[in-house]
């Protein structure tokens, strides 16, 4: 906390405070998290569910503990998450994002099998938001349109079928 450009230290570290960080007993909570499929917590944070195992996976594997998760259970719940425009929604019946399409193939690129997503669908919506948007606003005939409200190219919106009105 900073106030007035001066650093206000607002936890005291008790000298006799634990000193050790038991991974262990961090690996073993992370990993049993996924299998409580009926707890509260769980259920509620179906919303980012991709971002989560995301999350998870990562810490694992920079605890070396990669190997006590469920590769291929993960791996069918993304397969199962991807939709026919090539995003990935954040968990079954959810709509497709740009965000739990990267948690998605970060995840996978962590198990060195972005393949198991059709990797050409994916590509066609990153690229056009973060590399030609911008243009297609702007009217360059040579760039797909993309609409404002989704920032999705015209066509891709096309093809699932969702032509929403413009807001004003």
């Amino acid at each position: 906390m900073i106030s007035s450009g001066t650093q206000i230290k607002d936890v005291v570290i008790k000298s006799d405070a634990p000193n050790t960080l038991f991974l262990d007993k961090h690996a073993d909570y992370i990993a049993a998290y996924g299998s409580k499929k009926d707890d509260y917590e769980y259920t509620l944070s179906e919303y980012l569910r991709m971002s989560g195992i995301y999350w998870g996976l990562t810490v694992m594997d920079l605890m070396g503990q990669l190997h006590r998760m469920n590769r291929e259970e993960i791996v069918d719940f993304i397969k199962s998450c991807q939709h026919d425009c090539g995003g990935i929604s954040a968990s079954i019946g959810h709509d497709p994002h740009l965000l739990y399409t990267l948690s998605a193939v970060q995840i996978l690129t962590l198990y060195d099998n972005v393949k198991a997503i059709d990797v050409d669908k994916v590509v066609d919506p990153f690229h056009t938001l973060f590399g030609v948007a911008g243009l297609s606003l702007m009217g360059d005939e040579q760039i797909k349109p993309v609409n404002p409200v989704f920032c999705m190219p015209e066509d891709v919106l096309q093809r699932i079928g969702l032509q929403p009105d413009l807001l004003i």
